[in-house]
């Protein structure tokens, strides 16, 4: 079993005392991320929407050690995305990892119904994706470090399976622009920064629709957490 010493050997970004930005970090696997990367020394902004859920993740995280700092933020809005980066770098310097993580999965109904839930929906899972990264590829890249951009997509948006097609819409966009990003960063000049897609098998989140108690084999959010280093490795 591959340890996290040996992780953060493989992957400088994770080195101790660099900066990780999450969103959707207050619960599920933005959390379990967020814990991760606190016990490997790295120094955490957790971003979610306000309020005693993010104070607590705040509180959870903090116990584990190292810097963290909470801050309010709709990722939907790009003047706020813009705002936690300033915050982040402000606070701690220059950020070597964000996860794009913040998510809902609620379902708006038909196509042809419900067009500010679809909006809303997108403006979240998809469009939430496309700020972080505007707010925070520039200033990666012209530090010049080597850094990781992680993308939280979902199976939903390669198989598409009915049920939920706002939400199988949005993902897919995810994996779209992620698998575009990365092409764009291998060919940025000097880039050091690099963009993953995370795919997580089924996870029992807050966004696990009518889940009350964990399913029989659905992944944990820190589950997820070693799979995504073991495949970033």
């Amino acid at each position: 079993m591959t340890t996290d010493a040996e992780f953060q050997s493989a992957l400088p970004a994770l080195a101790s005392g660099n900066v990780a930005v999450i969103t959707g970090g207050a619960s599920g696997i933005g959390l379990a991320a967020a814990k991760r990367f606190a016990a490997m020394g790295m120094k955490i902004v957790l971003a979610d929407i306000g309020g005693a859920r993010l104070d607590e993740a705040s509180r959870a995280v903090a116990a584990i050690g190292g810097d963290v700092l909470a801050v309010a933020t709709d990722v939907s809005a790009a003047d706020e995305v813009d705002r936690l980066a300033e915050t982040a770098q402000g606070a701690f310097g220059d950020v070597s990892l964000l996860m794009n993580n913040a998510g809902v999965g609620n379902n708006p109904g038909k196509p042809w119904e419900n067009r500010d839930a679809w909006q809303r929906l997108l403006a979240i899972n998809f469009w939430g994706v496309v700020h972080g990264v505007e707010a925070f590829a520039p200033a990666m890249l012209a530090s010049g470090k080597t850094g990781l951009i992680i993308n939280t997509g979902s199976k939903q948006g390669i198989t598409t399976p009915p049920g939920n097609l706002a939400y199988n819409v949005s993902k897919a966009g995810v994996k779209t622009f992620s698998e575009g990003l990365a092409h764009a960063l291998r060919n940025e000049p000097g880039a050091r920064v690099s963009a993953h897609l995370l795919i997580p098998g089924f996870t029992y989140t807050g966004l696990t629709e009518g889940a009350t108690e964990k399913p029989a084999g659905a992944w944990t959010g820190e589950q997820v957490i070693d799979f995504m280093l073991a495949s970033l490795k």
